[in-house]
């Protein structure tokens, strides 16, 4: 199942990289209510996505004016301040708006956005690429909510190896847009007939083994969730000795990833020069919609996790992952 997931997201990011970043939202949150919530949320959620076509989303970044969940006398919870990076702002329904609780600690809730009354910023959102995303700032000041729409308990949003494994997710996406820029560049140097040039071969060649190199990461990924539980990262309630593996070979998959799209990108701008690189030609869209798009937050920190779970074991290489 994680592998058919992947690879529809890498189809969608190859299509539309904004797109793929909703989707990908939308899966995330649907994922994390299948984990962490009640069975009643879990069909709620469902018949939602399913029979009503709500769009999810995870809008969890914040600055320093960021969501405040407080508790009411009657049992309900209102919202004080704003969220960043808000993609599909107008288009998701069914946010995740998670918040800081009276007492310092994290809670995962889901905002009906048809329900309530919000106030988006689109100036906030003026980027050079990915501009598609609609990733406004919204301000969730005196939304209320029931008690059932508090999913999990607090914390539970950065409870590994949930938080840390959803990473292959985006960058299946990513690769997604590799993989359109390969076939634009292709296509362009044909046109041209600069297929005989030995230095666009060099080029095309290095770009084909890149992009091949991030299948095999996402193959290898897909696997590992697979072997690890039946469901995404296993059950809440069920330890997993194996949860840093997953996580550091997650990591290492976002990493590498990050790296193969841009040399793919590099070489690109390389080959079509810049009379390829002008608009309405896509790789224009397409470099500056991944350059944004590949700068996901703690990016060292991911790096540094790998590090350390290699420096804490004494498996030798060929067995950190695989037993070959």
């Amino acid at each position: 199942m994680t592998q058919e997931l992947l690879m529809l997201l890498k189809q969608i990011g190859r299509g539309n990289l904004a797109v793929g970043r909703i989707y990908e939202g939308h899966i995330n949150t649907l994922q994390l209510i299948q984990t962490f919530g009640t069975k009643e949320q879990i069909a709620t959620s469902a018949a939602d996505a399913r029979d009503r076509h709500k769009i999810f989303g995870v809008w969890n970044a914040e600055a320093a004016d960021g969501v405040k969940i407080m508790p009411l006398e009657d049992g309900k919870y209102r919202l004080e301040g704003c969220k960043t990076f808000c993609s599909g702002s107008g288009y998701v329904e069914r946010p995740f708006v998670n918040g800081v609780l009276p007492d310092g600690t994290w809670q995962m809730c889901i905002v009906p956005m048809d329900e309530v009354a919000t106030v988006s910023d689109p100036s906030w959102w003026e980027p050079s690429g990915m501009r598609a995303t609609a990733s406004y700032k919204v301000d969730f000041s005196g939304v209320e909510l029931h008690q059932n729409a508090l999913i999990g308990e607090p914390g539970d949003y950065y409870r590994q190896p949930w938080l840390s494994v959803g990473v292959i997710r985006f960058a299946a996406v990513q690769l997604g847009g590799a993989e359109a820029l390969f076939d634009f560049t292709r296509e362009y140097l044909q046109k041209l007939n600069y297929t005989n040039d030995p230095y666009q071969r060099e080029r095309l060649g290095r770009m084909a083994i890149a992009i091949e190199n991030g299948n095999l990461w996402l193959r290898s990924a897909a696997d590992m969730v697979a072997a690890y539980a039946p469901v995404f990262g296993g059950y809440p309630t069920v330890d997993n000795p194996q949860a840093n593996q997953l996580v550091a070979y997650a990591n290492m998959v976002r990493t590498a990833i990050e790296q193969i799209c841009m040399t793919s990108m590099q070489i690109c701008e390389r080959s079509v020069g810049t009379r390829g690189l002008l608009p309405p030609n896509p790789m224009e869209r397409i470099i500056r919609d991944l350059t944004l798009y590949l700068r996901q937050p703690a990016f060292d920190a991911a790096l540094s996790s790998v590090g350390q779970y290699v420096l804490a074991e004494s498996n030798p290489a060929r067995s950190l992952w695989y037993e070959y």
